[in-house]
């Protein structure tokens, strides 16, 4: 129940007035690092952090009360490789659309993002920038953004989505409407790399994304192929150390992690080829591993046009039991996320891919990967970092994205497969967006 000095009902899906506190009494706070929720308790928010956390709080005369009935209070979720851009359209209709429509439709899409518990999101290469500048300044409703913006790609790389007859290209030849509105960027050599990689930051990017080996769904590049020189790799990577954040990399197999890792990268997206002796490199130098939830049949799978991107799609996922195997046993860094491209009702299941993590995690470690784990991941953008403050905790000082959930996750991991029915609360940045008490 929500009570205050005059009227703070909220509908749901709807956004608070302009409150200045809001308490939540009778919670049971999971802080996103704890393997079990505290006793009853109360949380209170001022602006958008966490003021403080205590059974004893008293609520003001202008505060908002949201009395939890002894649900469980967790930190709103994270996921570390999302797509703003490309989640919620078939791509036949993205190339089709212009790019103000695509946008107005991307911001529909983020607040359906938000919606199903999701209140940060890495976002692994589009120009996102539009729809998080809408979401920033509270014209739509939404996540966090940490964006890439234009993926970097080699010549036949997997961001190369020419056409068959747009190669060879003449060195004046003006770009395709992907790089144009700068979802992707062709680079080849030192000098071009090295430009690009300023523009993207430029662009606003708090980390640069860069295409290190082959990928699925593209054509051109084969799963085994290594993209970029070491030459090329390590002038994206310092450049973007030159802006104090870091470079992640869609890449599979082992020769293309170990030759990044020299280069500078610390998140390898993917990875479904890891092998031991990189698990143990990415341990001992920090890198992380970006995971994602993937299996190869039933409705949950992926869906390919091609032939070719469906054998490449098998082959990936078959390789991530041994990938899970490896990175637990040296003590990887694992974070997850989605990678949802293209597939409107896939995306919709956003909460149960990762609720599909307790074929290998415990509900705590996934919980924790999602949360406190993934927030961790995203502050490795230092100072291009938009959002300067804590993420992915409830902690006092902590900025205050919250869910208060029916049921206890850290026991059943498919509550966060429902958020309709089981967030019955989601606040982000102090401000209340859904209250169906």
């Amino acid at each position: 129940m929500c009570t205050h000095h005059e009227s703070a009902h909220q509908e749901p899906n709807s956004s608070t007035d302009n409150i200045s506190q809001t308490l939540f009494t009778n919670v049971k706070v999971w802080d996103g690092k704890a393997e079990q929720p505290t006793a009853s308790t109360s949380v209170l928010v001022e602006g958008n952090l966490i003021k403080s956390i205590g059974p004893d709080i008293q609520a003001g005369a202008e505060t908002a009360v949201i009395d939890g009935g002894g649900r469980i209070l967790m930190p709103g979720l994270i996921d570390a490789h999302w797509h703003t851009m490309f989640a919620f359209w078939p791509i036949s209709k993205m190339i089709s659309s212009d790019f103000g429509h695509h946008s107005i439709a991307a911001g529909q899409s983020s607040r359906n993002t938000l919606l199903r518990g999701f209140t940060s999101v890495r976002d692994a290469g589009g120009n996102c920038m539009g729809v998080k500048r809408a979401i920033d300044e509270g014209l739509v409703d939404g996540p966090r953004i940490y964006p890439s913006v234009a993926t970097l790609t080699q010549t036949s790389g997997h961001y190369d989505f020419r056409g068959p007859n747009d190669v060879p290209s003449n060195p004046g030849t003006p770009l395709d409407y992907l790089q144009r509105v700068g979802h992707m960027l062709i680079a080849d050599g030192v000098p071009e790399v090295i430009k690009r990689t300023r523009e993207v930051l430029r662009m606003g990017a708090s980390q640069i994304k860069a295409i290190a080996g082959g990928g699925v769904t593209s054509a051109y590049d084969p799963l085994d192929v290594t993209e970029y020189t070491f030459e090329e790799a390590k002038a994206i990577c310092d450049v973007a150390a030159t802006w104090n954040t870091y470079v992640l990399i869609h890449v599979n197999t082992d020769a293309a992690i170990q030759m990044w890792i020299k280069a500078g990268a610390k998140s390898v997206e993917h990875g479904f080829f890891i092998e031991e002796d990189t698990a143990k490199v990415m341990a001992e130098k920090g890198v992380w591993w970006s995971m994602q939830a993937m299996e190869a049949e039933g409705e949950d799978a992926f869906k390919f046009e091609t032939d070719l991107a469906r054998a490449k799609y098998v082959d990936c996922v078959a390789g991530l039991d041994k990938v899970v195997e490896l990175t637990k046993k040296y003590g990887v860094k694992t974070a997850w996320g989605t990678d949802m491209l293209f597939d409107p009702p896939l995306a919709a299941k956003q909460g149960k891919f990762l609720a599909k993590l307790k074929k290998w995690y415990t509900p705590f470690e996934a919980l924790r990967m999602a949360t406190s784990g993934n927030a961790e991941l995203l502050k490795m953008c230092g100072l291009r970092d938009p959002y300067p403050g804590t993420l992915g905790v409830v902690e006092e000082g902590a900025l205050a994205d919250l869910l208060l959930v029916e049921g206890n996750p850290l026991e059943d991991l498919d509550l966060v497969a429902d958020p309709e029915n089981n967030f019955k609360v989601i606040m982000k940045d102090g401000q209340i967006y859904k209250n169906t008490l």
